[in-house]
């Protein structure tokens, strides 16, 4: 697993701005927006396509992309998928892509050039394939889904074997962290220091990582409210760490 993006649009500081993150020289605290790139076996998967999608794909050299799998309907996780015509013309067929009704929906507002019956030479062509709460098949990958809120919002994590990610979330009701526990990894969204309405502080992640109790855990979906790569990582226990874009996870 590789994290392309663990930075957020939430509290995007003006150009100018000199706080400690902006101005660190340190590259992991140069974050592109929040979403990871599966490699299980010779299946290539990308769990959400944000407005610097296609930056991260030429970052990591990512040749094939087999299906995308969408947990909610923000731009900063959808902006990007305009640029799947790339894989479409090497590969030479539709990109599945897996969502929710609502995220669907929002896709055929945004992207609506793609789902014209009639369509222009070149766009982005895809196959869509309507998620809900139940275990589905990405390529004879098993992907159970798990739903946290976003605030109001309902969004989906998902669980891949003994990694869960889980993005944009604020509360998880009791049954879906069941479905959590037993994981191995676990990525987990931690905004900021101060409370949030829509996004877990730090504090918060930290607690449920400690209910969960999996073997190790990373911080993603960051904003620069939260302080530099290293003054927070000084502080989190031994298996909790802030992940980093380009970050590469062997599960």
């Amino acid at each position: 697993m590789t994290f392309l993006g663990t930075g957020t649009s939430q509290g995007v500081p003006v150009i100018a701005c000199d706080c400690p993150v902006c101005s660190s020289l340190d590259y992991r605290d140069k974050r592109l927006r929040s979403s990871i790139h599966l490699e299980i076996g010779e299946k290539s998967l990308v769990v959400d396509t944000g407005p610097d999608f296609r930056q991260q794909m030429l970052r990591e050299k990512v040749k094939t992309l087999d299906a995308i799998i969408f947990t909610h309907e923000h731009k900063d996780h959808t902006a990007g998928m305009d640029d799947i015509r790339s894989y479409n013309f090497l590969q030479k067929k539709d990109m599945p892509v897996y969502a929710t009704h609502s995220v669907i929906q929002q896709l055929k507002r945004e992207f609506a050039y793609v789902f014209e019956e009639v369509k222009y030479p070149g766009v982005p062509t895809v196959k869509i394939h309507e998620i809900g709460s139940d275990p589905f098949s990405v390529e004879g990958i098993r992907v159970i889904p798990i739903q946290v809120m976003h605030y109001r919002l309902p969004v989906l994590g998902f669980r891949f074997g003994d990694f869960t990610y889980i993005t944009d979330a604020k509360y998880i009701e009791e049954r879906e962290l069941e479905k959590v526990k037993g994981s191995k990894i676990l990525v987990l969204n931690a905004l900021q220091l101060n409370h949030h309405i829509s996004h877990f502080t730090l504090e918060e992640a930290i607690e449920l990582v400690e209910r969960i109790r999996p073997e190790m855990a990373y911080f993603t979906h960051i904003s620069h409210k939260l302080g530099t790569h290293a003054e927070v990582e000084a502080r989190l226990p031994s298996n909790i760490r802030l992940g980093y874009d380009g970050l590469k996870i062997i599960i």
